[in-house]
């Protein structure tokens, strides 16, 4: 009973218990915040007696002795009476360091620990999501290539168009998503560690500490950075990192929930056309009230988190824009919130992308009824042009086919017949072609133009060699919980 009222008697973020991955999870967990603290504290205490301080290597052994196993109740009991999350952690570390106790987070101000640990798992976030996307690409990229030649009807403003194939509609899909996969890297390769700045950025407290050695001021961030596995810090900077960098990451979420979105509701429409569904478990119920319901429920939930990651990506930009000088704290809370929750709700929305793209179900025969249905308007130009051949008037041609396609159109929609152009155009004399002439123009490989050679081109020269390159990403299969 104590278990269950602890599970249900208070709010539970949906994004840890319905959506996000386990592994992201962690990522953002306090276990993984504290232990990169330590991390942190024991490159700077190595740094510092790397450049000449007085610190042991006795001292630096004990710190990696409790790297890991991290004393909460400590921490937890100091920072109700210090209200410090930091000072507590620092506290509670030197509980289990005597020797080290007094070199702990020396010189450094809390944003030391901070903001070089929110960059270290942003970094590490941002190589779950860039799995994951790959693998979304990878998925997209097989079903373009199996179903490159088979036509379908395009759609400009949801309205019948100039036929496409289903393969070249996927590389639509594809192509923004390798667009989010360029953002990824350019943001995760350009991202650096605040270092060692102190309280306004001026790294006065490392000064005093090296005694007026400019030199080892410089250094100290480069060797923070290398042992953390960055190339470098931030040449400059207030106490903080600028929250610019927290824009750009969210930044790239949001693009990457924008082509989530399109791929999804692609889907849903095509789904209500019947031409191709999402996966549908044996045992999956549509709806509560009509059993017969197959609902795009998984499209559905990518472009309700999208939303929600698009919309989220306003906060670190909102707060970029407002902080004062050298530091405000009117980022903290937001940051808390939003960061992780972006990271967390993307995850989930690309397992959802992996699952549904590695699950599509096509139905060629609805496509091809949906295509014949349409076709005999499309054809006209092809036909028009083989009358013309046959001895007929382009002028008068076009305008007879104008009028033939509006007595179709109106059989059609008002009174819910077939399309009958062809009939009235092998009826009307002044078409010197057969049926069977007529009949040869309805097939739909010859509108669908160049699409299933764009797909060709398209894998084997632009796709291809990225999945290729990063063919130990590959194989990943996402576990949808809901």
């Amino acid at each position: 009973m104590a278990e269950e009222k602890r599970i249900y008697d208070r709010y539970v973020s949906p994004l840890s218990e319905r959506y996000a991955s386990r592994e992201m999870q962690e990522v953002f967990s306090q276990d993984r915040k504290f232990r990169t603290w330590r991390r942190l504290w024991i490159a700077l205490a190595e740094s510092e007696k790397e450049l000449g301080l007085d610190i042991t290597d006795e001292q630096i052994a004990e710190m990696k002795a409790h790297a890991d196993d991290i004393n909460y109740a400590d921490a937890i009991a100091r920072e109700k009476e210090v209200r410090h999350d930091v000072m507590s952690h620092v506290y509670a570390y030197g509980l289990q360091c005597p020797k080290a106790k007094g070199i702990i987070h020396l010189g450094a101000t809390s944003c030391y620990v901070g903001d070089n640990t929110d960059i270290i798992l942003m970094r590490d976030a941002l190589g779950i999501i860039r799995r994951k996307l790959l693998n979304a690409i990878a998925a997209l990229a097989k079903f373009a290539g199996e179903y490159k030649d088979l036509p379908t009807l395009a759609f400009t403003h949801f309205q019948p168009a100039q036929p496409t194939t289903v393969g070249k509609r996927a590389t639509l899909w594809i192509n923004e998503f390798m667009m989010d996969l360029e953002d990824l890297d350019y943001v995760s390769g350009s991202l650096k560690l605040l270092g060692s700045k102190g309280t306004t950025g001026s790294q006065a407290s490392f000064l005093e500490l090296f005694a007026g050695d400019h030199e080892k001021c410089e250094k100290i961030d480069s060797m923070i950075a290398e042992k953390m596995g960055f190339e470098s810090c931030y040449p400059v900077s207030g106490q903080t990192y600028s929250r610019k960098v927290d824009t750009r990451v969210l930044n790239v979420l949001a693009g990457i929930a924008a082509s989530a979105t399109k791929f999804s509701n692609d889907i849903r429409l095509l789904q209500h056309l019947k031409e191709v569904e999402e996966p549908f478990e044996k045992s999956q119920i549509g709806s509560s009230a009509m059993a017969y319901k197959r609902n795009p429920m998984r499209s559905e939930r990518i472009a309700s988190l999208s939303r929600y990651v698009i919309a989220d990506a306003i906060n670190p930009a909102v707060t970029s824009s407002v902080q004062w000088f050298e530091r405000t704290l009117d980022d903290s809370a937001n940051k808390r919130l939003s960061v992780p929750e972006g990271f967390l709700a993307c995850d989930g929305i690309l397992d959802l992308v992996v699952n549904v793209a590695d699950g599509l179900v096509v139905y060629p025969k609805v496509i091809r009824k949906h295509m014949m249905a349409e076709l005999p308007f499309m054809a006209t130009e092809n036909i028009m042009m083989d009358a013309v051949k046959a001895g007929g008037d382009r002028q008068e041609l076009h305008e007879k086919i104008r009028q033939l396609s509006m007595e179709a159109g109106r059989h059609v929609k008002v009174e819910g017949g077939e399309n009958n152009l062809f009939d009235l155009i092998a009826e009307d004399p002044a078409f010197p072609l057969t049926r069977e002439d007529l009949l040869a123009c309805l097939d739909p490989a010859k509108y669908v133009g160049r699409a299933p050679q764009q797909v060709t081109s398209y894998l084997e020269k632009v796709v291809g060699p990225v999945l290729s390159a990063n063919a130990s990403d590959l194989g990943y299969t996402s576990e949808i919980n809901v």
